[in-house]
């Protein structure tokens, strides 16, 4: 019964995700947050002069870029470091392209051509970024939602066992799914018997 055992190997926190996939999001979201903190104390504290900046106007541009990048680094680590689909992740990645393009316009339009001007840039800008920000976290949203009900406490566990190429499930509570998974990892001989009994109550 290999693919038992292929369920319960290696670390359950990734769930056959890859570890450094895991990683990486997890320091791209920590990278976001800290980039927006950095955008804050920049134009409320003398944290820009120390950044090389010393002009009010250049210190907000480099708010508002900081800030811009830091909203989706941030979205993107959700689906990097939670189980998603392809669509989720697509969905991510292109709300961040339209957040880059967003950011892009702000570097042209900041200052001299955002609300004053012949062509000011201003509305364009904020709806390129509103947008690519709107898909990014309705994908986000969706991603955490999928994920919080199939964590659900209440819920069961479906379980796929495949045995001479007939695969059969059975439902298993999330008590009953730990046990099974802490004896197999444990390797105390237990291995055969669980198989047993699952097979006696998969589904045909």
């Amino acid at each position: 019964m290999e693919s038992l055992g292929d369920a319960y190997s290696g670390d359950s926190r990734f769930a056959g995700r890859d570890p450094r996939r895991v990683y990486a999001g997890a320091a791209l979201g920590v990278l976001g947050a800290l980039a927006v903190v950095v955008a804050v104390l920049a134009v409320t504290t003398p944290l820009s002069t120390v950044l090389g900046v010393s002009d009010l106007r250049a210190a907000e541009k480099l708010a508002g870029t900081l800030g811009g990048l830091g909203i989706p680094a941030m979205f993107l680590s959700v689906v990097a470091v939670l189980p998603s689909s392809t669509r989720e992740q697509g969905g991510v990645v292109l709300g961040t392209g339209l957040c880059l393009v967003g950011i892009g316009l702000f570097q042209r339009a900041y200052p001299h051509r955002w609300t004053t001007g012949a062509e000011t840039m201003a509305f364009e800008t904020t709806m390129a970024y509103f947008l690519g920000a709107g898909l990014a976290f309705w994908f986000v949203f969706t991603a955490m939602a999928s994920f919080r009900a199939r964590n659900n406490p209440q819920g069961m566990v479906r379980l796929e066992l495949t045995q001479r190429g007939e695969s059969k499930t059975v439902q298993v509570s999330p008590e009953e799914y730990r046990r099974y998974a802490k004896a197999i990892r444990s390797d105390g001989g237990e291995t055969e018997e669980i198989i047993r009994e699952l097979e006696s109550r998969a589904e045909d």
